[in-house]
C-alpha cells in the first residue's frame, strides 16, 4: 500500500445501518472480521463490491461502506463474477449461508471454482435455514431434527471443505467468530489470493442451532491446523482434514495452491491484448451477424 494513502481502520468499512440479527448470532462476529481483515488489506471502500444471496447471512453487504448488491437466492457467484470482468481492478467479495451456497446455489460453485476469477467467497455455515424458522440445510447433520424433520434427518450432509477441495480450489480455509483474531486473519488471507478463495464459516445460529454448536462450545473443541502441523501446500492432507467436517472443528487453511495459476481476468485481458490489433471497431461488430 502507498505509505501516502491514508491507514484505514475497521470503523472506516462500518455503515450507519445498524445489523438485525438475534443477539449473539455468530454473523456479528464474521462482520467484524470482515471490517478487520479489509483494513489490513488497505483498499478503500469504493473499490471494493460486496455481493450476497439471500439469508440471514447475506445481508453483511448492507453493514459495510463498499458497494453492495443482495442478489435472488443462490445467485450471488454468477453476479459476483460478472462484476469482477466488467472491472477487474474491483476488490469482490462474496457471501452467503449454506443454503443459499449448497443447495439453490450449488450448481454455480462448481464453475466459478474453474473458472477461477479472483473472488472471494464466504460461507456462514450453521447447517439450518435461519431466516425461515429452522429448516434442515443440506450441511445439517444426519438425524438432526428440525421444524421439518420431527424424526430426524434421513439425508446424509454436505461436506463444503471436500467439495470445494475436490472442484480444484487454490485456497480452502474454515474457520469461527470464536476466534476473532484467526477468523480476521485467515480472511485477510483469502482475499489476498489471487484466485477463487473459498472460506467456509462455522457460524452458529442462536436461535436454531443445537448447544455443541455454539461458540463455547466450539471455543472448547476447536483445533487448529497449524498445531497439528498441517502443510496447506499439500492437497492430499488436506483432502485428509477436511473429511472431518462435522465431526471435529478445525480451523484454519485446508489448502492455498503454492503456484497459484492465471486467474479467468488476467488470461482474459492477455487475450484481448494479442487480438486487439485484429480486431474489428466496435461499430462494425453488429455487420458480422447481419444476414445478406
Amino acid at each position: 500500500m502507498d505509505s501516502a494513502l491514508p491507514v484505514l481502520q475497521p470503523k472506516d468499512f462500518k455503515s450507519d445501518l445498524k445489523p438485525i440479527w438475534c443477539p449473539g448470532c455468530g454473523d456479528y462476529g464474521v462482520l467484524q472480521a470482515v471490517y478487520r481483515a479489509l483494513s489490513a488489506i488497505g483498499r478503500p471502500a469504493h473499490e471494493i463490491a460486496f455481493v450476497s444471496g439471500i439469508g440471514c447471512s447475506s445481508r453483511i453487504p448492507g453493514y459495510t461502506t463498499a458497494y453492495g448488491f443482495n442478489t435472488v437466492h443462490g445467485r450471488a457467484l454468477p453476479i459476483a463474477q460478472g462484476i469482477k470482468l466488467a472491472n477487474p481492478e474491483l476488490l469482490v467479495l462474496c457471501a452467503g449461508g449454506d443454503g443459499d451456497g449448497f443447495s439453490i446455489g450449488g450448481g454455480h460453485l462448481p464453475h466459478a471454482v474453474r473458472r477461477n476469477l479472483d473472488l472471494t467467497y464466504i460461507v456462514m455455515d450453521n447447517q439450518v435455514y435461519g431466516l425461515t424458522k429452522g429448516q434442515l440445510s443440506p450441511t445439517a447433520a444426519l438425524g438432526r431434527k428440525t421444524v421439518t424433520s420431527s424424526y430426524g434427518s434421513l439425508e446424509r450432509p454436505i461436506n463444503p471443505l471436500l467439495q470445494v477441495l475436490s472442484y480444484g480450489a487454490g485456497f480452502v480455509a474454515q474457520s469461527t467468530p470464536a476466534d476473532m483474531p484467526g477468523l480476521s486473519q485467515i480472511l485477510e488471507q483469502a482475499i489476498a489470493y489471487p484466485g477463487f478463495a473459498f472460506v467456509n464459516v462455522q457460524s452458529p445460529c442462536v436461535t436454531y442451532g443445537e448447544e455443541h454448536q455454539q461458540m463455547k462450545a466450539q471455543r472448547a473443541t476447536m483445533k487448529t491446523l497449524a498445531s497439528l502441523s498441517h502443510d496447506p501446500s499439500d492437497f492430499l492432507q488436506a483432502l485428509g482434514w477436511a473429511t472431518h467436517y462435522g465431526e471435529q472443528l478445525h480451523t484454519g487453511i485446508f489448502y492455498r495452491n503454492p503456484k497459484p495459476p492465471p486467474s479467468y481476468e488476467q488470461q482474459l485481458a492477455e487475450r484481448r491484448a494479442k487480438l486487439a490489433p485484429g480486431a474489428l471497431p466496435r461499430e462494425r461488430i453488429l455487420e458480422m451477424f447481419q444476414t445478406r
